[in-house]
């Protein structure tokens, strides 16, 4: 199945967009059913590979960092996506009368200002996915557009539920998690240039 869209989020610099969608943090805040999303090291793509369970115990409770546009940026930069990075997520979504809690490692493929790429395959206990999945950010009059896209094969008992009840349900998660971006990150006040800068700053930096 494939999927694109184009999302704009007002009100803010295409800096500060890339920063905020290159935090775990945030990623993990805004994205609806995700349980943890954290950085893996020595695995492969193989979910089989992690103890998710040891993952979702240490995840829970854990007091997070804040986030853009209150955290500092080089906070943020040293925890953001690295390319070649692979982290671990816990993602439940309701598909349909199916609930299915999706054990995911993703890994960054590409990363380069201001596009970014990943994939990412997980399984629960009746279904399975491979995704590729990619976005790149341009500025606009009234803050940035969002370009996304993803290919993904689903398998197991929500892929016998047809494209026709998935993609709803795709949008809907999209759609929420944008929109949740944005209410946080659109925050910045017009007139705080000295923040903006900094953010310039660390982007530029890599």
């Amino acid at each position: 199945m494939e999927f694109s869209d184009t999302f704009e989020i007002e009100g803010v610099t295409t800096e500060e967009a890339w920063l905020a969608l290159s935090d775990p943090v945030l990623i993990e805040e805004c994205l609806p059913g995700c349980q943890f999303l954290v950085r893996v090291e020595d695995v492969g793509e193989d979910p089989d590979e992690v103890d998710f369970d040891a993952l979702a115990e240490e995840a829970d409770g854990e007091e997070k960092p804040p986030t853009l546009p209150e955290a500092d940026p080089d906070d943020v930069a040293a925890r953001a996506f690295e390319e070649s990075g692979r982290y671990a997520t816990l993602v439940g979504i309701q598909v349909g009368s199916v609930n299915p809690s999706f054990e995911t490692i993703v890994t960054i493929t590409k990363r380069e200002f201001p596009e970014m790429h990943a994939s990412a395959e997980g399984g629960s206990s009746s279904s399975s996915f491979e995704l590729d999945s990619g976005m790149i950010l341009s500025e606009t009059d009234d803050g940035v557009e969002v370009d996304w896209w993803a290919e993904t094969d689903v398998f197991g008992k929500v892929a016998r539920m047809g494209q026709r009840v998935m993609n709803p349900v795709a949008n809907q998660v999209v759609n929420r998690f944008f929109s949740d971006v944005e209410d946080r990150i659109s925050e910045v006040d017009d007139e705080s240039s000295s923040f903006r800068e900094r953010v310039r700053d660390v982007v530029s930096r890599g």
